[in-house]
């Protein structure tokens, strides 16, 4: 399985520090920069998500998000408003290489970068401090298949 969003809005949490509204158009339509690399890109609210623009509280939890963030109140998860015409920098991104989930389908972890474990599950963290962390595979592919053998092992599942 592929990258799969689980709108938990992580990624986003902290993007206002990095996309600012540099125009507003009108017609819910708006140019967005960079404040890093300046790039400018023109963004408008996708028509299915007209409704959560005026919605601003994801700003009280979150201060720093992405001036397109919002919780959608039905769903009580979080989304872009702009996801169809979002910068690059965003539909590249990716927020885990391999995600590990529980018994019951809740994520434990994430593997980000190439190596590194993002644990939400206490037990998973144990399990990688004792077996996963000290292993001395160089080769990436044989590490990967070391360590998803040792969390299924432990009673997780791996998805990518």
């Amino acid at each position: 399985m592929g990258f799969e969003c689980i709108q938990c809005g992580e990624c986003c949490s902290h993007l206002g520090q990095v996309h600012v509204i540099a125009e507003e158009y009108g017609g819910y339509r708006f140019l967005i920069r960079n404040v890093y690399t300046g790039e400018k890109t023109p963004v408008c609210i996708d028509a299915d998500k007209i409704h959560l623009y005026p919605e601003k509280g994801i700003f009280k939890e979150r201060p720093e998000a992405c001036p397109f963030l919002r919780k959608d109140p039905e769903n009580r998860r979080v989304c872009c408003i702009v996801h169809a015409t979002r910068p690059e920098i965003c539909r590249d991104f990716s927020c885990w290489r391999l995600l590990i989930v529980d018994g019951t389908g809740t994520r434990a972890g994430r593997i980000m970068g190439s190596r590194h474990l993002a644990a939400d599950d206490p037990v998973l963290a144990e399990v990688w401090e004792k077996e996963v962390r000290t292993m001395h595979e160089p080769e990436d592919a044989a590490w990967e298949a070391e360590m998803i053998r040792i969390v299924r092992r432990a009673g997780y599942s791996v998805r990518r």
